[in-house]
């Protein structure tokens, strides 16, 4: 039985996302802050103990590997480079620095749903928390004509 006119998951996760994404503006708040609150959680993680961090990152690209090897691979170099970044701020800086962007991000979040009319997908499943970086990441793969 051939399966590939069945949607694969990481397509339909993608579309019930963007539902509620429809906004130019939203979208482009959401590709702001989408990838701050990334590197916002992994700073807070990270002044846990980078090992926190490194294991909350290796389990997300576990599930983005399920979804699409060629989204995990993004998302790894994405990751690579924002837990570089930890890497090299003053220890001090990381968790005073790194809430300040995860509250501010979530505000502007909040404020691009206030303007597209539509509650965060999150709200009705928790996997849209992981799925929001994909939905950012599928833009910059279109336009480079980059499959997914």
């Amino acid at each position: 039985m051939d399966h590939s006119s069945q949607p694969r998951n990481i397509d339909i996760l993608l579309a019930r996302y963007a539902e509620s994404h429809r906004n130019h503006t939203n979208e482009i708040i959401h590709f702001v802050c989408i990838p701050l609150i990334v590197l916002s959680l992994l700073g807070i993680l990270w002044a846990l103990h980078p090992v926190v961090a490194i294991a909350v990152t290796l389990a997300s690209l576990y599930y983005y590997a399920k979804l699409s090897r060629g989204f995990a691979l993004g998302m790894g170099v994405m990751s690579a480079v924002m837990l570089g970044i930890l890497a090299l701020l003053p220890e001090m800086t990381v968790l005073p620095v790194s809430i300040a962007i995860f509250v501010v991000a979530w505000i502007g979040q909040f404020i691009g749903h206030k303007i597209e009319g539509k509650k965060p997908s999150f709200f009705d499943d928790l996997r849209f928390l992981l799925i929001g970086p994909l939905f950012v990441l599928s833009f910059l793969y279109r336009r480079m004509n980059v499959a997914y």
